[in-house]
């Protein structure tokens, strides 16, 4: 049986969210009895399907010491280290476990903590980006940083599943069997308010699901400042993070340094968690503006004049 994280009070600035399966519909909205899809608004105007929204960050950034508070984000990966000194306590920590004989996949409570240290490398870049966040693991690798489809597959969904704010998935698979259902579960998790930040392959090869554009993709930058990161201009790896040559806690509550897009993925999953704790009726798109206007390599310039007879040069915007 699949475990479940127990219900926990909710202030009222957090995020409306659903129950698992079930649509969104927005406060005080009617929706058709038993609909879980609109392909279109007939017999509704504007007034019966208001929204509350958040405009965001000017600049992309919040103001004031946004730190993650109330934020929960869900690390799939290898574990985490209980009670590492750069991590501090976890709000949850669970594995996917496959029968041997029969098969069947389950998510279960653990205190196993972290097999390889990658997790906790993980973790600990969310916790030093966002302090105050919640911290929550779901373990689906082994040994040497080992797995399989389909466990990554269950947690991934598991976590989807729990709602979480943000899920740092510093993980990918090749395996093309898995694409579509992927491809299902992150739209599944984009329209349910779930922000996906998934890691790039570390080499040019076909993987996923950071290839698809409803998770936000991230690889590393080479630059020195690890409060700086950047947007590229041509995708599909939508965002660069600090993630070469940088300092990471790992096993035995000491730490190490290490090169890869996984270290800079949580960067991006904690810089979502602090906007997220200042404005937290943001959605996933309005997440991917915020990264994109507060990304050092971003300029923003004045549009030229459109007035008839001006020539309009959009070639530097």
């Amino acid at each position: 049986m699949t475990t479940t994280e127990p219900e926990r009070p909710r202030t009222e600035t957090e995020r409306t969210r659903p129950g698992p399966g079930q649509p969104w519909t927005a406060p005080g909205a009617r929706g058709a009895p038993g609909q879980g899809l609109t392909w279109s608004l007939r017999g509704r105007g504007p007034e019966d399907v208001p929204v509350l929204a958040d405009a965001g960050p000017p600049g992309g950034r919040p103001a004031g010491p946004a730190t993650g508070r109330g934020v929960r984000v869900c690390v799939v990966d290898s574990g985490v280290e209980r009670d590492h000194p750069l991590i501090g306590p976890l709000a949850g920590s669970w594995v996917v476990v496959k029968d041997g004989e029969s098969g069947e996949i389950t998510v279960e409570p653990t205190t196993t903590g972290d097999t390889c240290g990658h997790g906790t490398a993980c973790a600990g870049i969310v916790r030093r980006t966002a302090p105050e966040c919640e911290i929550h693991s779901v373990r689906v690798l082994g040994e040497r940083f080992s797995g399989t489809g389909d466990v990554l597959m269950a947690g991934l969904r598991w976590a989807v599943e729990q709602r979480f704010d943000v899920v740092n998935l510093s993980l990918s698979t090749t395996r093309t069997r898995f694409a579509q259902e992927l491809h299902s579960l992150a739209d599944s998790a984009y329209f349910a308010r779930t922000v996906i930040v998934a890691s790039a392959h570390n080499t040019p090869v076909e993987s996923f699901p950071w290839r698809f554009a409803s998770v936000i993709s991230v690889g590393s930058h080479q630059e020195d400042d690890p409060e700086l990161h950047l947007y590229n201009p041509d995708p599909p790896v939508e965002f660069f993070g600090p993630g070469q040559n940088v300092t990471v806690p790992w096993l035995g509550g000491r730490t190490i340094r290490t090169t890869g897009n996984s270290f800079a993925t949580p960067y991006v999953a904690g810089l979502c968690a602090r906007v997220l704790s200042a404005h937290p009726r943001m959605t996933a798109f309005q997440l991917k503006n915020a990264l994109y206007l507060s990304a050092a390599n971003v300029r923003h310039a004045p549009r030229p004049s459109t007035a008839a007879g001006d020539i309009r040069d959009d070639s530097e915007n």
